[in-house]
């Protein structure tokens, strides 16, 4: 095996996903737990994060292929895709992998009523309770579920909504007094809580949660850190120093002149840069640990590299190790100093980052 040079990698810890999917599990009052791993469980790698996942009921992701190679793996639990299906041929490929999905606008319920499956489907109804992306309008609800009930496509029927705005209590009120509203009567299961649903309204999330951001260890509010929550962060990029130098006051650092020194400056060259999947969007003072303490960002992220401020770490040398963020380091604080949200950073490392899986806590290993 070839010898990996550019010490860059993304450290994913599965202790941590199994510890924030037991978090989700003292929130939620004994409902199910689909837990979401969409967009390739949110940058972590959906294969890698599966054997953290086994005490969930379910998986609920997007993509049909990805439930597939779940199926072929020989993943027998729920898995729910979240867009439903796109086209009438899909169904038989969704019924013979025995996958539930989401129905949340009229063609698709006549797509289901004209079909001839060897396997009838669990189906989810979504109802819009006022996020106006997808869900089918509140007073369909009693006759689409009529008509489901009624095809012979459907073996079980629930009900869902999305909470857009649980970062607040008020927010979440409206959205949750339509729901009951187009829901009464019916005696279905529902599913409505979301990350933040699940923290802040673990009493009406419903009979299935769908937590997602939390189970990577983010905290789903904008005023409220992981580790108040209770969240450990399970991914972690890490590299080192490829380069020391000294740098005279008033000197500039990178492209663009965006940062001039002012003072005599030790600068440290870090091996990863928005090819990987950093934003270049992040401000000079962004912080960076590098051998376990704080160092600033000086100058703009280039494609390979980014230089950071290491003038009070004397003991920084090449080599010395870095964490762009993860344990010890928020990548919610990362994205803010970006500009960004935390799912844009975690789902954008590239395919040129080496990924280490780890089965325990805090590791320090060599890169």
């Amino acid at each position: 095996m070839p010898t990996l040079s550019r010490q860059l990698v993304a450290q994913i810890n599965l202790a941590a996903l199994r510890h924030n999917l037991d978090r989700v599990r003292q929130c939620v009052q004994g409902a199910q737990i689909m837990a979401v791993v969409k967009a390739n469980a949110y940058g972590h790698g959906l294969l890698r994060a599966l054997p953290a996942l086994g005490e969930a009921e379910g998986l609920a992701l997007m993509e049909l292929d990805a439930a597939i190679t779940l199926r072929e793996r020989h993943y027998t639990r729920r898995l729910l895709l979240l867009e439903g299906f796109f086209s009438q041929e899909e169904l038989q490929e969704i019924s013979q992998h025995r996958i539930a999905i989401v129905v949340h606008h009229r063609d698709q319920v006549a797509a289901l009523e004209q079909s001839e499956l060897k396997r009838s489907l669990e189906v989810f109804l979504k109802i819009n309770t006022g996020m106006n992306r997808l869900g089918v309008e509140p007073d369909e609800t009693a006759e689409l579920c009529e008509r489901l009930n009624a095809s012979s496509a459907v073996a079980a029927l629930r009900l869902m909504t999305h909470l857009g705005q649980a970062e607040t209590k008020a927010g979440a009120e409206a959205p949750l007094a339509i729901f009951r509203e187009a829901c009464q009567g019916l005696p279905y299961p529902r599913s409505i809580a979301n990350s933040a649903g699940v923290l802040r309204y673990g009493d009406v999330g419903g009979d299935i949660v769908r937590p997602g951001l939390m189970l990577y260890g983010v905290s789903p509010f904008p005023n409220q850190t992981a580790a108040s929550l209770n969240l450990q962060p399970v991914m972690s990029l890490r590299s080192e120093l490829i380069a020391v130098r000294d740098v005279p006051e008033g000197e500039y650092v990178g492209y663009s002149d965006i940062y001039k020194t002012t003072r005599p400056t030790r600068i440290g060259v870090i091996a990863c840069g928005y090819a990987d999947g950093y934003p270049m969007t992040v401000r000079n003072g962004t912080p960076v640990r590098v051998a376990g303490k704080l160092a600033t960002i000086a100058g703009r992220v280039s494609m390979d590299m980014i230089t950071v401020d290491i003038t009070d770490i004397p003991e920084a040398r090449v080599g010395s190790p870095v964490l762009l963020w993860g344990e010890d380091l928020p990548v919610e604080e990362v994205a803010h100093w970006a500009g960004v949200i935390p799912y844009q950073l975690l789902c954008g490392v590239t395919a040129r980052v080496r990924f280490v899986t780890t089965e325990v806590g805090r590791v320090d290993f060599e890169l």
